[in-house]
Formats: C-alpha cells, structure tokens, sequence
C-alpha cells in the first residue's frame, strides 16, 4: 500500500511543482555559477559598521538638539508674567461653538505620512503636549515653551540631513513634551492626557547615572486607609522611574523588618520590567499593623547596598520617633555615599521635622505627600537630585534604551529603542543647584537597523541579533514579545526583559551571552536544537555564532550561519533586460520586509513596493534610488532561471484538490500560481500578506524552504500549513490515540527530543490549569472499515506548542496568564525503520496497529485497530517561574560613566518649603497639582 501511495504522491507532487524543469534549467546554467564562501569574521564586522554609521547618525542629531536647547536657555531671561500662545497637540484644530479656534488650540495643518506610521503630521512645525495634572499656562511651561521654540529649525534640519530619523523631542522638566513631527493627541476613554514624557525610560536614564535603590515602606497601624493607600501609589511611582540599569528592592517595617519578595531577601535585583512589575503586585498585598521601629528598617538597607554608583533610600512614612542618628553615623556618615529621601504621608505635620532631617543630612530629598495627586511631582524630585553632580559637571552622557514599544504617541507594536541626552543650564548663577532643563531625544525602530543585515547573506536558517549591555534582546528571530488577547495581540508583560540565554538556550554555559555583554569579538560554535512552525517541529543544526560590539553604544551585534546551507553563496550572470522581462510576471514578487532598494531616503520613493523600486531602478526612472547591487544581481537570475515554471504551471490541466504550486529562492524571490479561488481554497491564507510564517521576512526563511532546505536530497517535503490545522488536519497524533504513541516511542520508531520555551504565557498558579496534556503529532486521518489509517510526519512534537498561550484549555480570562518557563518533548523518527506493528492490550481487547514508512518522502502511514478504546496517556509538562531565575544575577555591563558626587553641589536644597521658594528663583519648581493620572 505504501509503495503504491508513494508512488502516486510523488507524482503528483513532480506534476505541480515541476521541479524536474527547474532542475533541468539550473544544469543548463551551471557554467555560469560560480560559488563562494561566507567570511563570518568578516561580515559580522561589516554589518556591525552599517549600525553603527545608522545609529551614529541618530546620536548627532540628538547631540545638535542638545546644544541648541542649552544656548536658547542661556540667552532666555525668565519672566513670570509671559503671555505666550503655543500650539497644544491635544487642542489644535479645535473649535468653539461660534466657529472660532480655541485658546491654544490654532490651526495645525496635518497630513498622512507614510514614514510616521501612517499618521496624520505636520513636518514643518513641532507642537507641546502637556499632561491633565500639570497647568499648561503655568509661567514654567510657558517660559519653557517659549525658550524651546529654538528647536522647531533643528528638528527640521535634522530630518532634512537624515531622512530616515523618526520621532524626535525634547522632554522638560517642568513637564510639557515638544514632539516634531507635530500630531493631534488623542486623550484616553476618559479624556484625560496621562502621558507625561518624566516617567518615560529615555528621561530618566538621561537625566541620571544608574542607581541602586531601596524602598522602605513604614506598614505600622498608623498608616492605614487613604495613607496606606498613597504609600502604595508612591511606591509604584517610584518603580517607574527605574530601568534595566538600576538595582532595587523594597522593605517593608513595623517593629521588625520583612522583604516583600522573600525571595529577594538580603540582595537587591535589577529594575527590569518583570520585576518592577512583580513588586506591584506584592506591594497590593500589603497590610499594615504593628508599631513603626524604622532603626532595624534602616540598618538592613545600609546593608545590602554598595554600588560604585547612585545609592539611595527612600523611605516613605508618617512619621519617625526613634533615635535613628547613630545609624547614619554608623553606616553613612561623613562620606554620606546612600542618599535618603524621605516621603511624609498623611496631612499630620507632627513629625516631619524629624523625617526631613533625616533627609537634609544625608543628601537627599524631604517632600510631604498628603494626597494622591500629590504623589507625581514629588516622587520626580528625587531625579532632579541625583542628577546634580552630572549637571554642574557638564557631562552629556549620550544613552538608548532598552527596546520598548510606543503604544502612547505612535499606537505601534513595533519595537524600537530611543537614544537621549540630558540639557542642563549653564547660567553661572545656579551651577551649584544643578538645573536640569530636560531631555532630548529620538526613536530608533528595530527593524530598520535589522534591515542593515540583509537576510540573503546568511542562509535559510541564518540569522542576525542584537543584545544590550545587560544581556536584554533588543531584535532576534525568536523574541516573541507578543501574546494573543482574544483577536488582539498585547505585549507580554516581560516583553523587553527577555535575555539572550533564553532564546539561545543550547549555549548552557552562557559563553555566548557573556563575550557580547562584555563587548568582545569572536566566535562560538554550537549543536542546536531549533524549533521551527511555532515550536512544533525541531531541527538539528550546527551553527556558528560571530558577535562584535557596536562602538558608542551599550548594544553588541551577533549572527550566526549555520553549516551547510550558510557557508556558500552562488552567483549567475544574466543581463538587466533579460531579467527585467521575467522579473515582471505576474506570478512573480520579491520579499517586501527585505531592502532591495532604500525607498525611505526620499519622501517621494515610500509608497513605492520593492518590486516597483527595483524595477524604476533598472529602467533608469529612478536612478537615485540605493541599491543592493549584490542582491539585485541574484534576483535577476532567480528570475530568468525560474522563468520557464511560469508557462508550465499555466499549461497544466489541474485536478481538483490542487491549489497552488509555488517556489521560493535565497533572493527572497518567489512564483506563486493559484488554481483555485480563494473561496474554495481549504488554506485561505497560505502565502498571502498575514502569512507571515510562509514568507520571506526580515527575521527568517518561510518555514517550508527552511524545512525542504533539511530533507534528503531528490525528496519532496509534505507538511501541513498552519491555518489549515483547525480544519481537522495537522493535529498531533498523541491527542487522537496516545496509547498508540506511547508504543511508538517505547519501540524506538520516535526519539523523544527536549525543548524549551522561556517566553511562554501560562495561567495564574492561583486558578484551575489542567496538570497533564495528551501527546499530540501531526496527521491527516481517513475511516477505513475497522481501522483509522495516519499519515504522520517524520519530526513532530508532543505538546500543541503555542507561540501565544500554553495551557491544555482555550483561555477565556486572559488577564490570568503569566510568563512561565516550559519544557516540550519532540519527536524524531528513525528512518532505519521501514516497517513495524505490534499489539497493545487494553484491559479485555487488544489494539493492533501497523506501520510503514512511505518512500521517497517524510511521511510514515499508520493503521490502527479502530474498535478497542485504550485509555489516553499522557505527559506532563512543565510551566513554572522560579525564585533562583527571578534573582538571578548573570553578567552585564553597567554604563561606564557614573555621577554620584560633586564637591560644588548645594545639598542644603532638601526640601520642604525653603527649598520650594529656592526653586522658584530657579526656574523649575513643584507647580500647584489639580489632578494626577498615573501613567503606567
């Protein structure tokens, strides 16, 4: 039976694909190929220089907007009573019932531009955004907003040197944000602007070094109701303003001394997003009672501090009674290296003379919090502080950030990172208070540094990386930082605190992760195990890894080719006319991610496709446009080489069942021929647009060319695309009978394989989840009298692996899943083995089955006794978030530049209300709170 099928399958398959005429027509051409070998060392240098010249380019043009910021404010003179009309992005275009523009709200022309994602913008003007709680005719903002318009001509002639420059602003101090292109804000549900640009990541790594700090929260009896309340929102508001570069924890008192994470106990962890956001859900659980002994509290913090850099205590109270000087005096004085910032909660006043000495003497910040709307801008004091020794030293310290996603301002899941730099006044006469103005900056999309890597060059299953200094993914193939929500895609709540070693989870040793985070150039080989098709199938590859650093940054470049396909690139000469003429079939189109021409330099070339730029660029229309000339040579012989498959596939009497034929080159060329409309197509979205598994991307090959690229030589590949899986094909064979599967592998037909996910989703500990999933392979099943008959592939895996969720259920509470680490089995078929059967008992009947490897393809049939019900095994699988990985300390590489301490600093600034009347002679001071939203 499996003769004949083989024999019928595979003729089909020669049939359609026509795969014996491309073969025909690559021998013709064979005198005209030449191969080469890949060079690693040397093109991991190469692509490292393209990022760095890019982000190079990106770092200039902040370093012109920081200088021009700081000039405007020297030249500007305060004036309290300034009357100034500025655009307002959240009121421009706005009318009043009588036809005429409101107060701040003027005409703003807007357009739609293609390279601002699509949004409507205005390129010739930047306008202000300022948050709900903050006045925005407040004499700062409008002082600041005057001094800032200086930056309106920088912004443009930025964009003008650099076309590809995206987002560009200035954040202030005082809290408006200039942003250039100017858009129209759109406020949240409830109409309120809750952005403010001093919570932002980029603000706060500019505005200071990094920083090691602990949380003391006071959580005694007198802190209950509306004071523990605001404890909690301080906490939080605290947590924001920290990064992957800083280090915290949080202690709470009463009359002894506890970690809210008791896993954390005695260490302080990195601020990264996972963690920040796991000590809110801790700091909600939070109860008080007790009476307050803060001395034991401080004692402990002093302790698991000693950073080379910032150091600081926050502790937030309604009081303190004890002695606690002879702590200071133990752990902090003279030297005074932690400083400590103190956050008075409740509208008592009684003790807060003792809670700002306690600030004034050690550096840091006193700031009474009475009520919730008072929590933001006295949390952001403490920036301004730390900041100080940087600012009278001048030191513009240039810095990215981690890769984030700017769902506020741009509505994108498209990671980016931002690069920044701090702007300080460098008026004489406040030197020693550290003025910090703000922070200029712009935003980086991943993906266009990606591009800088062309996939062509490194092989079906090659690919390229970057990493920051701490050891955090910025782009990879394998980072999924999304998970299903429904029908929408939301970020994982660790989406941006991924580490390398848990996407190249083979590298056990971290030798990799540790040479990039140290910033060397090398070289690693390594046996991996790569799961392809959304983990469901492994591959057994040899890559070898090239990694070199990208100089004036904290970020290291990697890729890796894998041996085989990866070590040799071809060549073929044909002329432009005779590859014009084929490259413009119908059936034919070249990857779009991929940059075959740069089309985003010049404003009229962005709604060209890369097809049309390719072809105007041959055709001398456009002969302005970059090139890649390399990759435009391949396609062009891809195309004449393919050129014949166009005429057979439409020549073909096609059978019913037959839908498409297609193939696909290293160009990232591909011929696609329907013979079926889409309304009868069974896999409706099968290399359409949204396939983008199927296609050739910016990250990967299409799955069947990566999997067709590993089959034995003169084989077809057989393998079920994804959409086609909820049609009742493609399941794994363990979910239909495990009893049968387990008997598979027990005979040695299939090798269990270990894989792993550390980006899984999984459900809450604290609600139901199944313990135990069937086994599950890939098949395709037909009733045959009294018996099931399978075909299963040769590579399959046992557990239904998601890139999504996991869990054995369909969720319907979403907001219950969590990150998780799980292991998976796979499995690998022995293909020594050609045919087997065996019976199983099952309590009074027995279950007989047979097996038969189908030649000439990756298919095996199986038939099953169908009238005798075993029970289903099954294997568990494991989903948990570990303490030891939670406090984990891997290697990274902390900014070089530090700024902690300057002799000049005026530290009697300290607060309370001297320091209020100090701050309005300064220019920036606490403005009157109406309302505070939390930006979270």
């Amino acid at each position: 039976v499996c003769i004949i099928y083989s024999t019928q399958i595979n003729a089909i398959a020669s049939k359609y694909s026509g795969a014996a005429l491309l073969q025909k027509k690559l021998k013709d051409v064979e005198p005209i190929i030449r191969i080469e070998d890949v060079d690693g060392a040397r093109l991991v240098l190469d692509f490292a220089e393209e990022i760095e010249r890019m982000l190079g380019s990106k770092m200039k043009s902040v370093k012109r907007l920081a200088d021009t910021a700081e000039d405007a404010d020297l030249y500007h003179e305060y004036n309290a009573s300034l009357q100034f009309d500025y655009f307002n992005a959240l009121l421009v275009n706005t009318m009043d019932e009588e036809g005429n523009f409101i107060e701040l709200g003027g005409e703003f022309p807007l357009e739609e531009n293609e390279h601002f994602n699509k949004l409507s913008v205005n390129t010739l003007m930047s306008d202000i955004q300022v948050p709900t709680n903050v006045y925005n005719k407040d004499p700062n903002i409008l002082n600041g907003v005057y001094m800032s318009e200086a930056l309106n001509d920088i912004f443009i002639n930025n964009f003008q040197k650099d076309p590809t420059l995206t987002w560009q602003y200035f954040g202030s101090s005082s809290g408006f944000f200039r942003l250039y292109p100017g858009i129209k804000w759109t406020p949240d549900a409830n109409g309120v602007v809750s952005f403010d640009c001093r919570n932002r990541n980029w603000y706060i790594q500019a505005a200071t070094s990094p920083k090691d700090i602990v949380i003391v929260v006071d959580v005694s009896g007198s802190m209950k109701g509306l004071k523990m309340t605001i404890a909690k929102h301080t906490i939080n508001t605290i947590l924001d303003t920290l990064g992957e570069n800083d280090f915290v924890n949080v202690i709470a008192y009463t009359d002894y001394v506890r970690y809210v994470e008791p896993c954390f106990k005695g260490t302080l962890v990195q601020a990264d997003l996972d963690n920040r956001e796991h000590f809110k859900l801790l700091i909600e659980e939070l109860h008080v009672k007790g009476e307050a002994k803060v001395k034991k509290a401080m004692k402990e913090s002093f302790r698991i501090l000693g950073s080379l850099c910032n150091q600081a205590i926050m502790l937030i109270t309604d009081g303190a009674m004890e002695d606690f000087q002879s702590v200071f005096e133990e752990f902090n004085w003279p030297d005074k290296k932690v400083r400590v910032f103190t956050y008075l909660i409740g509208r008592d006043m009684t003790f807060s003379e003792n809670v700002k000495w306690i600030a004034c003497n050690n550096k840091g910040y006193y700031t009474h919090i009475s009520t919730l709307a008072d929590v933001q801008e006295n949390v952001m004091e403490y920036l301004h502080v730390l900041s100080r020794p940087m600012v009278i030293n001048h030191d513009h310290d240039i810095i990215w950030t981690e890769a984030y996603m700017d769902s506020v301002v741009t509505h994108s899941l498209l990671l980016m990172t931002s690069v920044a730099m701090p702007v300080f006044s460098k008026k004489k006469e406040t030197l020693s208070h550290g003025i910090l103005l703000g922070v200029v900056g712009t935003d980086v999309p991943l993906l266009e540094v990606m591009k800088l890597a062309p996939r062509y060059k490194l092989g079906a299953h090659g690919y390229a990386f970057l990493i920051t200094n701490n050891g955090y993914i910025l782009a990879h193939p394998d980072l999924r930082p999304l998970y299903s929500d429904g029908k929408k895609l939301k970020p994982k709540p660790n989406y941006n605190s991924v580490d390398l070693s848990e996407a190249e989870w083979e590298d056990t040793e971290d030798s990799l992760r540790t040479a990039m985070v140290k910033g060397e150039t090398g070289t690693l080989s390594l046996d991996v195990r790569a799961a392809v098709d959304k983990g469901k199938r492994p591959l057994f590859l040899k890559n070898e890894y090239f990694y070199t650093t990208i100089n004036e940054t904290p970020f290291s470049f990697g890729m890796v080719l894998t041996r085989g396909h990866g070590q040799y690139m071809f060549f073929g000469n044909v002329s432009v006319e005779e590859g014009l003429h084929d490259l413009q079939q119908p059936d034919l189109s070249i990857a779009d991610e991929w940059t075959y021409c740069e089309t985003d330099i010049d404003p009229h070339h962005r709604k060209l496709t890369q097809l049309q730029a390719v072809v105007r660029y041959l055709t001398g229309k456009e002969p302005d446009l970059e090139c890649d000339e390399i990759l435009l040579q391949q396609v062009l012989f891809d195309a004449v080489v393919t050129a014949p498959l166009e005429a057979y596939w439409t020549a073909l009497t096609v059978d019913e069942g037959m839908e498409s034929a297609f193939l696909g080159t290293r160009s990232g060329l591909m011929r696609v021929i329907r013979y079926a409309g889409s309304e009868k197509r069974v896999g409706k979205k099968f290399l359409t647009p949204v396939d983008k598994e199927n296609l050739f991307t910016v990250d990967h090959f299409p799955i069947w060319y990566r999997m067709a690229a590993e089959n034995k030589p003169g084989q077809f590949f057989f393998y079920v695309p994804h959409d086609d899986i909820n049609k009742g094909v493609g399941k794994f064979f363990g979910e239909i009978d495990g009893s049968v599967m387990a008997q598979l592998l027990k005979s040695g037909l299939f090798k269990r394989v270990t894989l792993y996910d550390y980006q899984a989703m999984c459900k809450n500990a604290h609600h139901h989840t199944s313990g135990a999933r069937p086994l599950l392979s890939v098949l395709k099943m037909y009733p045959y009298f009294e018996t099931y008959r399978f075909l299963l592939e040769f590579n399959i895996c046992g557990l239904w692996h998601n890139d999504y969720v996991v869990d054995a259920h369909r969720q319907k509470k979403v907001e219950l899943m969590q990150p998780c680490n799980t292991e998976y089995p796979g499995f690998m078929y022995d293909t020594s083995i050609r045919e087997t059967n065996s019976i199983i008992k099952c309590g009074r009947c027995q279950k007989m089955f047979v097996l038969q490897q189908v030649p000439n393809s990756n298919l095996v049939m199986l038939v099953v006794q169908a009238d005798c019900d075993c029970l289903l095994n099954s294997f568990e699988h494991n989903a948990t978030v570990k303490c030891n990985r939670m406090k984990s300390q891997k290697i990274r590489r902390r900014p070089e530049s530090c700024h902690a301490y300057h002799p000049h600093e005026n530290a009697k600034d300290c607060g309370g209300m001297d320091s209020l009347i100090i701050f309005l002679n300064l220019y920036v001071f606490l403005v009157p709170v109406r309302l505070l939203i939390q930006d979270q």
